[in-house]
């Protein structure tokens, strides 16, 4: 086994199956402030990870611009399809989280689709074992740092679909091997990526382009929508925007870090 492939096998069971256990635990402790400061911080690595360090990657490789600028593009469109035909699903409330649903809502919105649930977030996940694989074989550095933000994005998410299985029925035992099984698929896409990558290097660059477009659409699309809802909260914005800024600082400096070398 090569070092690029094992670092991607720990990095996509870090993001797929670590990040289901540590949600796993927060739910438990209803630590509803602490998920919304991690949403925070997740948009900004999300953000600053597809702008400072996959599009440069990928425009950086040489690859026909127009052709990387249509991969973006379709990106973000397909990602909005994908959404509306339910195969990508972000939640990131629960009944107690301050949203004000009505009771019940999560029994209703998962419900007989709580398998459905699991089913969106199989094909999530293997995706990110995807765009993981990428960026290792691109530079390790790389790898780590996409990791790093997609692993934050994963755990609020996880948070949201493990107390949905819980209102909808299901026992913590279940909903938790459910949802380990559903992170496995990230180790999944991340060694098929690898291989298939690994021979294919002309694809890299579009990958990325790919992956960048995801970190988008999901920060733009899903992340920052939510938080918007906090900040009826008096001062709530200023550590939303504080946090966010956490975030790009931290993709930002690894990345100055690796760019010195």
């Amino acid at each position: 086994m090569t070092s690029t492939l094992l670092m991607t096998v720990l990095a996509t069971l870090l993001a797929g199956v670590a990040s289901v256990l540590a949600a796993a635990w927060l739910s438990l402790g209803l630590l509803a402030g602490l998920v919304n400061r991690l949403v925070s911080v997740s948009a900004g690595l999300l953000l600053g990870s597809a702008v400072l360090n996959l599009i440069p990657e990928a425009f950086e490789s040489g690859s026909d611009l127009r052709a990387l600028s249509w991969t973006l593009l379709l990106g973000l469109i397909g990602f909005f399809v994908l959404e509306k035909l339910a195969v990508l699903r972000h939640s990131h409330h629960h009944e107690s989280d301050g949203h004000h649903h009505h009771h019940g809502h999560d029994r209703e919105a998962a419900g007989p689709g709580g398998m459905l649930i699991l089913v969106g977030d199989g094909i999530h996940n293997f995706a990110d074992g995807v765009m993981i694989a990428a960026a290792f074989i691109t530079d390790p550095t790389l790898g780590w740092l996409t990791t790093a933000a997609i692993a934050a994005h994963e755990i609020p998410q996880e948070i949201g679909d493990f107390i949905v299985l819980i209102n909808a029925g299901y026992t913590r035992g279940r909903a938790l091997a459910y949802n380990v099984l559903s992170g496995l698929s990230a180790v999944a896409g991340g060694v098929l990526g690898y291989l298939s990558l690994s021979r294919t290097q002309d694809l890299l660059p579009y990958v990325l382009a790919l992956a960048a477009a995801s970190f988008i659409y999901i920060a733009l699309a899903d992340l920052i929508p939510d938080l918007h809802r906090e900040t009826r909260r008096g001062g709530e914005w200023f550590w939303q925007f504080a946090l966010m800024m956490a975030g790009v600082a931290v993709i930002a400096l690894s990345t100055a870090a690796l760019h010195a070398h």
